[in-house]
């Protein structure tokens, strides 16, 4: 759109490295996940061991949850600093979020399990609950979305013999599974059109995940208002706190979990009952170990770590970039219609491969930084969200000096 007044680019002060940081240790960790999983083809023969059940048990969930914060976080960002400027960024913002669920959709295309789309759509509830000033009331509806109001309504249907409750979920059923672990090229594509999505959106229906990811909206929302990040020695005693009860509870919730499940097998309850009662003490916990995470991490940052973490900082900055990289990359590998390695690589190799691949995305991000101001798919979103490709890409090079 011509004439069209845009933000400058961020510069290295205006940025807040703390939240690159926690970005980019989040899209590593759910990159971790992903490799484990043969980026989902690991569930048409699970083989649990100690590298998978580790991985899982320290980055499953909880990646993505940390996502899921820094994006409610970067909206109040990009509203606060339009505010600043006398600027209202609500419709830009709407049209921002369209932008990326079109860029979701297509990378839904090459990895069904993609959650661009699945954040773009939710972030559209952003722009109702900035409306809300009272912080009060954020944190109400946000700890309510977390407590896992779907988990907790079907525990106690399934456990008083409702149909619906104890019937098999729906995203227990995968018709598209046959098609990546045996098909070709055509009828992966073609199952990633409809078929192959419908799995993905039951999970996040039926185990709540969509409510998760409203809660963490709003609760970066408040982080943002509150400056948590921007002035973090102003809440380093409550975020000590924070962190001896998240660490513990995190613990407790994975020790308890199964016994649990079992005792509501045990007292007759049924078998639905225990597998609601398993999501939902997942949920807390996937919440807690992200709680756990950001806490560790911020105060690392704030102390003798920074230096350590800083390297998760430009992977954070081109977090769109990798996370569609990756699957391009990866998706072949393991899916029949490339290399088909989903079952033959085991958990060491694709630890090994996973972690060689984290090291090299760290590499690139810094020397491509270096040299541009956006990753290339950031620098196309920002483009489509302004409508105009008339945004610096490439940084100016330093000018030689001359003799006189």
């Amino acid at each position: 759109m011509s004439g069209t007044a845009y933000p400058p680019r961020a510069s290295a002060d205006q940025r807040l490295e703390v939240v690159d940081v926690l970005r980019g240790f989040a899209l590593s960790g759910l990159f971790l996940v992903h490799m484990m999983e043969c980026y989902e083809l690991y569930w048409a023969k699970p083989q649990p061991g100690p590298i998978v059940d580790t991985v899982f048990l320290f980055f499953m969930g909880k990646s993505f949850s940390l996502l899921a914060l820094c994006f409610g976080f970067s909206f109040f960002i990009l509203m606060d600093r339009a505010a600043k400027r006398g600027v209202d960024f609500t419709a830009r913002f709407a049209w921002r979020l369209l932008m990326l669920v079109g860029i979701g959709t297509i990378h839904s295309l090459v990895y069904r399990g993609d959650i661009i789309q699945l954040l773009a759509m939710m972030g559209f509830v952003l722009l109702l609950a900035d409306r809300i000033k009272d912080n009060r009331i954020l944190l109400a509806l946000a700890i309510a979305a977390l407590s896992g109001p779907v988990l907790i309504v079907s525990f106690f249907a399934a456990a008083a013999g409702a149909g619906w409750a104890n019937a098999s979920p729906n995203h227990w059923v995968d018709p598209a599974m046959a098609a990546y672990t045996g098909g070709s090229f055509w009828d992966y594509f073609t199952a990633n059109l409809w078929v192959g999505q419908l799995p993905k959106w039951w999970f996040m229906i039926e185990t709540g995940r969509l409510l998760e990811i409203l809660g963490l909206y709003l609760f970066g929302l408040v982080l943002g208002r509150i400056g948590f990040f921007a002035r973090p020695e102003a809440f380093a005693k409550v975020r000590w706190i924070a962190l001896g009860i998240a660490v513990p509870l995190a613990i407790a919730l994975e020790l308890v979990r199964e016994p649990a499940a079992s005792w509501v097998i045990d007292h007759g309850y049924g078998e639905a009952a225990a597998r609601e009662l398993r999501y939902l003490l997942s949920s807390w916990l996937g919440l807690a170990g992200s709680a756990a995470w950001a806490l560790l991490l911020i105060a690392l940052f704030q102390g003798w770590g920074r230096s350590l973490l800083r390297v998760f900082a430009p992977v954070g900055r081109l977090t769109l970039t990798f996370y569609v990289a990756q699957s391009v990359v990866f998706v072949p590998t393991f899916y029949n219609w490339g290399l088909g390695l989903w079952d033959d690589w085991d958990a060491q190799t694709r630890l090994v491969v996973a972690l060689i691949a984290i090291a090299a995305q760290m590499g690139f991000a810094q020397a491509w930084l270096a040299r541009y101001h956006y990753g290339p798919l950031e620098w196309v979103w920002r483009a489509l969200t302004y409508r105009t490709w008339d945004i610096p890409f490439r940084r100016a090079r330093p000018k030689l000096a001359t003799a006189a």
